[in-house]
């Protein structure tokens, strides 16, 4: 379609249907930047900043487990705010970190050593490490049983004696 006959084609939808020709303009620019969307989300991941895995597949450093654990936390928070059940938050959170480590740096934990854990090993600890965080980010969320446990493994932890650890969910495979 040349422009003479796009431009006829123009007209003759104002003369029929004024807003219906504003629209068929409008609605191609306003799609134009959401076809370019997945472009830009499959480019190549950029470098990584200092202190983060330089590459897929390492362990993850003291760093990325602090932060890691933070977003456990909060969004154990989140979903407590939100009212979801404890142990169903909790269970969440911890899967999304254990797989997030498993995808990211193949299950490998530099402070726990060179030997990938198993999904359930990484489970378990992403899920306590959501419980220390939501204890210490949101305490009022948390329940009183499970801060009481988390307390008392905390003093023992500190007094070098085995305390019981905190409360932790039934995890589903």
């Amino acid at each position: 379609m040349g422009a003479p006959e796009s431009l006829a084609l123009i007209s003759l939808l104002r003369r029929c249907r004024p807003n219906l020709a504003a629209s068929l303009l409008v609605v191609p620019l306003l799609a134009l930047p959401l076809l370019g969307l997945p472009l830009l989300m499959f480019q190549a991941p950029a470098q990584a900043a200092p202190g983060q895995a330089e590459v897929a597949g390492a362990p993850a450093t003291e760093a990325d487990m602090n932060l890691y654990t933070r977003i456990a936390a909060v969004n154990v928070c989140i979903a407590r705010g939100a009212g979801v059940e404890f142990d169903k938050a909790v269970g969440i959170a911890g899967e999304t970190i254990a797989q997030l480590i498993l995808g990211q740096h193949g299950g490998s934990i530099a402070q726990v050593g060179p030997s990938p854990l198993t999904i359930d090993q990484l489970r378990k600890g992403s899920i306590n490490s959501a419980v220390l965080g939501a204890v210490e980010i949101c305490p009022k969320e948390v329940p009183a049983d499970v801060i009481a446990k988390v307390q008392a493994a905390l003093k023992a932890q500190q007094g070098g004696t085995k305390a019981p650890a905190p409360k932790t969910p039934a995890t589903k495979k």
